[in-house]
């Protein structure tokens, strides 16, 4: 067998494997649904909590800040395969969009995730100014996602 051929039989069945452990991970359409709203969820608080800081409803400390930041991190690292999975735009807020334009869907996905990691880094420097002008551009980037794949 030629190189060529054993390369794309190679990638044939890692493709099949990866679309296979999507599914098998979630048994139910109403279980990505749920999965990706429980951590949108979370997210949403850890990240609010961020903009009441920035903003000065609550008092600023550093420790906390970074604290959420992290998490907001780390959240946004979870929700995103519980996105592509068939059906899942069905009796939820996903536009079927997020489906038919997966790869834009997640170029957009990848940027938040680019901008929380410069927030959490503003973070760590501890500058106030730094980190306001971070917080901006992640809520801008998860803005842009909302804007274009999330039902008003």
């Amino acid at each position: 067998m030629n190189k060529n051929a054993w390369t794309a039989i190679c990638s044939a069945v890692v493709m099949i494997w990866a679309a296979g452990d999507v599914r098998a991970q979630f048994a139910k359409v109403e279980d990505a649904i749920k999965y990706r709203q429980s951590v949108m969820s979370v997210l949403g608080t850890h990240f609010t909590r961020l903009g009441a800081m920035v903003r000065g409803e609550t008092p600023f400390v550093r420790e906390a800040f970074e604290e959420n930041a992290s998490l907001v991190a780390t959240l946004l690292k979870l929700p995103w395969e519980a996105f592509q999975v068939a059906g899942s735009d069905k009796a939820s807020a996903l536009r079927p969009e997020a489906l038919s334009q997966k790869e834009d869907f997640l170029k957009l996905a990848r940027a938040n995730q680019d901008e929380v990691a410069k927030l959490l880094a503003a973070a760590k420097a501890g500058e106030l100014s730094g980190i306001r002008s971070a917080f901006g551009a992640a809520g801008a980037s998860c803005k842009a996602c909302h804007d274009s794949y999330r039902r008003k």
